[in-house]
């Protein structure tokens, strides 16, 4: 945080806060009663990695909205739910990436590989069907055990 500039500061809450904030806010409008909803968040938030700090705070802050919008829509049957993937194969991820620094963050997790986009998305699939109508306000670490 101490490198951090005011407009990157101000660009990552705009991107991760103000998006989500302005998504829930026209579901309110737009979302048929007793659907989902799923943010992102971040595996990361429990990590504490230096130069992480606006990064985690706006995940937070992510999952602190969906508290308090579930509040709001719950009576629509509506639940909101939030995802935190953990390290994911993505070009973004993986660009300029040493592979030393890949297979690393590939051991923190007991599976001893990195996730991949499908495996995020089967989460998202469960937390959007009938199965989990139950679950509301909760964070799932997709992360595949990673700590």
């Amino acid at each position: 945080m101490k490198d951090t500039t005011d407009e990157d500061f101000i660009r990552q809450f705009d991107i991760n806060v103000k998006g989500v904030f302005n998504a829930l806010r026209e579901s309110s409008t737009i979302l048929v009663d007793n659907g989902s909803i799923i943010n992102l968040s971040a595996s990361i938030n429990h990590i504490m990695l230096p130069t992480y700090g606006t990064y985690v705070a706006t995940k937070a802050a992510v999952e602190q909205l969906n508290r308090v919008f579930s509040k709001e829509i719950g009576d629509r049957g509506i639940n909101v739910n939030s995802v935190s993937p953990g390290t994911t194969n993505t070009e973004l991820f993986t660009f300029e990436k040493p592979q030393e620094i890949i297979d690393r963050l590939a051991s923190l997790s007991p599976f001893n590989r990195i996730e991949e986009p499908g495996d995020i998305a089967k989460i998202v699939l469960f937390l959007a069907s009938d199965d989990a109508k139950w679950i509301n306000v909760q964070n799932i670490g997709g992360n595949g055990g990673m700590s």
